[in-house]
């Protein structure tokens, strides 16, 4: 198992950046991929960025492609989120998981993560 812990959410206005990060303990042989999701009110749980955990690899959604970077330090056990240009859009809580044997085609897919973290709320105003 995985223990995830996410900060660095907080209050910004549009257009401005926010850095998240995960720290990561545990099982850390286990994984083989990390992942950012975001859940607004009422809305599902949705795919923001990913990155394998041992090769240089990133995702992206559509929707955040061009404004946010993942990057991770596997000497910390860390992944992190950049988030540029944000709009009142990006407001959510960001989800930090882990997930092993995770393959391309299943890579943007909540369901094959295994471990999360709590969340950390990103609050966009106007």
């Amino acid at each position: 198992q995985v223990q995830l812990v996410e900060s660095g959410g907080g209050l910004v206005q549009a257009g401005g950046s926010l850095r998240l990060s995960c720290a990561a303990s545990g099982d850390i042989f286990s994984i083989n991929a990390m992942g950012w999701f975001r859940q607004a009110p009422g809305k599902e749980r949705e795919f923001v960025s990913a990155t394998r955990w041992t090769e240089a690899s990133a995702y992206y959604a559509d929707s955040v492609s061009g404004r946010f970077t993942i990057s991770r330090d596997n000497a910390k056990n860390m992944v992190y989120l950049e988030m540029n240009s944000l709009k009142p859009e990006d407001t959510a809580v960001y989800f930090c998981a882990a997930g092993s044997k995770i393959t391309e085609a299943a890579i943007r897919i909540a369901g094959y993560y295994y471990d999360w973290g709590q969340g950390t709320q990103v609050t966009v105003s106007s």
